[in-house]
């Protein structure tokens, strides 16, 4: 076994090696470019090694400071994570050639399945099916126009080095196929460093499952069951499980022998994925194969039991699988949330800047129910805007799907992040989503429950009922400490009116509140039962951890003037609590109004400016391209919303602006 390896990555997948590596005896060292000095992987690792500065193109992309990273540390192994060199085929090929391991599939199946075109080839060549397509190398968009209207509308442009949702645009027109295989080339080439990309039809109403298969250097392959990834957004996973509510067991022992003779057919061995799309009717494709770790792999970790980093180091060792194909079994069912640095009230676009506060829900095992954060940030750390946008991955595991997705509500409840915006009142929602709990999905899923984006949440029934709760509860206890700190005396005099009114929002409800047998009661409407709220929150906790009529409920606090910002269940509202008199004039103050930027077009994340599209005095209609802006690898193309004259351009290609930073004014 390998005394030392070396981790050629970065962040949560970074941090979940070393875990792993530790729990083997075996000591890590860890890559940073210069925007990841203080980061979270370089603290944990036993020795860490600086290569370059932040773009990963001049850093964690190339392979002789990897190498020479080696060799000064003395690691003779090394595990590429995912992403980055992961894929490549001269990286393990230059490893082997200075006597270094490679912690990953053969040079051979990678290019044989690392690169989609040629992957597609081979199934094919294998008798899998695949899905219609044209797999050659596509020279330029009038190129591009042709074979997509030869396999027909919509298509699917992809790049060939591809991975994690970069380089990959659907188009349902020659023109969106224009914009689409430029989009697809330049993020394939900022990301990859290749920018080849193909076209293959794209099925409608498809959903995306994959098959984890482990193969050993002696020939042994097994299928460790799939994961259902259909809740995608822009092509990236959102949510992940295992196994998938559509597959019954033939379906899934048919997919995972087809799995299994792909990866024999081209010699593999390690952890990998073969990925199908396949049709609500159970019919299914090949997609593609991704010849490493997957970034949903902890779904399957805890449905088998079985430590796929764990098997890749003893793979890559020389030792044999342990494990055969009947010992594989698929216990209860496991949920992940991405969470990522990005504003889901503004379609999405990454949020970068400190961590003032990062609380993730305690990582657990009890009464069946299993809570694990992978992660690779900290408090106080920084979100780059050179990668990955994830902050986190949460997984639970319990008995059941819904007990599942239950426990998934819960831990987001109780996630805590300030400093900038994240996703996570989206996952929220996503879980209370009577579609998802049904598990009718599909990879439009978010396109089609969310077709104008995703907007706050109005407190609405339940929901309502705990936040108003809630909110009463916590202000009583800051009433209870003030009246401490005063020192009023006890008595009629100071005695507190029990009746009071919370808006969240422009809702209002009235109630009261007082506190009963060591716990608030809160009576809603002013009628009715009584509901007793028992914790031990106190003025600086960012979420009431309590219970409400004997069940569990974790709300996040924040406060503001005059009130508080509460989040539950995918409803983030700000709540403020009168007493009846308060109210009374509350309900006279006029409605502050939103400046109006109608004719700004505004950078709406942090990022960098990759091109202006417009002049200065140029008329632009509504739709048109007026600039394109890089962050986190992806890049976003700004459109006019009006019709318009440029007046002023306040930016230039190369410049990096703050979030609502003005680009451009129409007259």
């Amino acid at each position: 076994m390998f005394k030392r390896i070396l981790i050629a990555n970065r962040g949560e997948i970074a941090c979940r090696i070393i875990k792993t590596a530790r729990k083997m005896g075996i000591e890590t060292v860890a890559v940073y470019s210069d925007a990841d000095k203080d980061a979270l992987h370089v603290e944990m690792a036993d020795a860490a090694v600086h290569i370059g500065p932040p773009p990963a193109a001049e850093s964690y992309l190339i392979i002789d400071k990897i190498i020479a990273a080696c060799k000064a540390t003395g690691a003779e192994a090394v595990h590429p994570g995912y992403g980055f060199l992961s894929e490549r085929e001269a990286f393990p090929t230059a490893l082997a050639a200075n006597g270094i391991v490679f912690i990953g599939p053969n040079p051979k199946a990678i290019a044989a399945m690392g690169d989609k075109i040629e992957s597609k080839k081979a199934a094919a060549a294998a008798k899998v099916s695949t899905v219609p397509g044209h797999l050659g190398v596509i020279e330029d968009d009038n190129e591009a126009i042709a074979i997509a209207e030869q396999i027909g509308y919509p298509v699917m442009i992809k790049a060939s080095a591809g991975g994690g949702g970069k380089g990959m645009r659907i188009a349902h027109s020659k023109a969106e196929v224009a914009e689409g295989f430029a989009r697809a080339r330049s993020e394939a080439k900022s990301s990859f460093g290749d920018d080849r990309v193909f076209i293959e039809k794209f099925i409608v109403d498809p959903r995306h499952i994959e098959i984890q298969v482990l193969g050993d250097k002696h020939g042994n392959v097994i299928y460790l069951g799939e994961r259902e990834c259909s809740i995608q957004r822009r092509n990236q996973k959102v949510i992940e499980e295992a196994p998938s509510p559509l597959l019954d067991e033939a379906t899934r022992k048919k997919m995972g022998e087809q799995a299994v003779s792909l990866a024999k057919a081209v010699g593999y061995d390690s952890a990998g994925t073969v990925e199908f799309v396949a049709g609500q009717d159970k019919s299914f494709f090949f997609l593609e194969m991704n010849t490493r770790l997957q970034v949903e792999h902890p779904v399957t970790e805890l449905v088998t039991g079985i430590d796929l980093v764990e098997q890749m180091i003893r793979v890559a060792a020389g030792e044999k699988l342990s494990i055969t194909q009947s010992d594989v079994k698929l216990s209860g069912w496991a949920v992940e949330s991405r969470v990522y640095a990005e504003d889901p009230y503004r379609n999405f676009l990454p949020s970068t800047g400190r961590l003032t506060r990062y609380r993730p829900p305690a990582e657990r095992v009890e009464a069946g129910v299993t809570v694990r954060n992978d992660t690779g940030v900290y408090e106080g750390g920084e979100i780059s805007l050179y990668y990955d946008p994830m902050i986190a991955k949460l997984v639970t595991h319990a008995p059941t799907r819904l007990a599942a997705i239950e426990a998934q509500a819960d831990a987001l409840d109780a996630f805590v992040i300030d400093g900038i915006r994240h996703n996570i009142p989206f996952l929220s929602a996503l879980m209370a989503h009577p579609r998802w709990q049904s598990g009718k999905l599909s990879t439009g899923f978010i396109a089609e429950e969310f077709p104008q984006g995703f907007h706050p949440h109005p407190p609405e029934g339940e929901r309502a009922d705990v936040i108003a709760a809630v909110a009463a509860a916590v202000d009583h206890v800051l009433g209870e400490r003030k009246r401490q700190i005063s020192g009023q005396i006890a008595g009629k005099a100071v005695t507190r009116e029990s009746q009071r009114a919370v808006w969240l929002g422009e809702h209002e409800v009235r109630l009261e509140v007082k506190r009963e047998n060591g716990t608030i009661a809160v009576q809603l409407g002013g009628q009715g039962a009584w509901r007793h709220l028992a914790s031990d929150w106190k003025p600086g906790d960012p979420i009431w951890n309590g219970a409400i009529d004997g069940k569990a409920v974790a709300v996040q606090v924040r406060p503001i003037p005059n009130g508080f910002v509460l989040a539950y269940r995918g409803v983030e509202t700000k709540a403020y609590v009168y007493t009846e008199r308060e109210a009374a004039y509350a309900r006279l103050m006029p409605v502050k109004q939103a400046a109006d930027t109608g004719k700004l077009v505004l950078c709406p994340m942090p990022g960098l400016v990759v091109s202006i599209a417009v002049k200065e005095g140029q008329e632009v209609k509504a739709g048109e391209t007026v600039a394109v802006v890089e962050a986190m690898k992806m890049e976003n193309v700004l459109r006019a919303e009006i019709d318009g004259t440029v007046k002023k351009i306040n930016a230039k290609p190369g410049d990096s602006l703050a979030v609502d930073a003005v680009i451009l004014e129409f007259a």
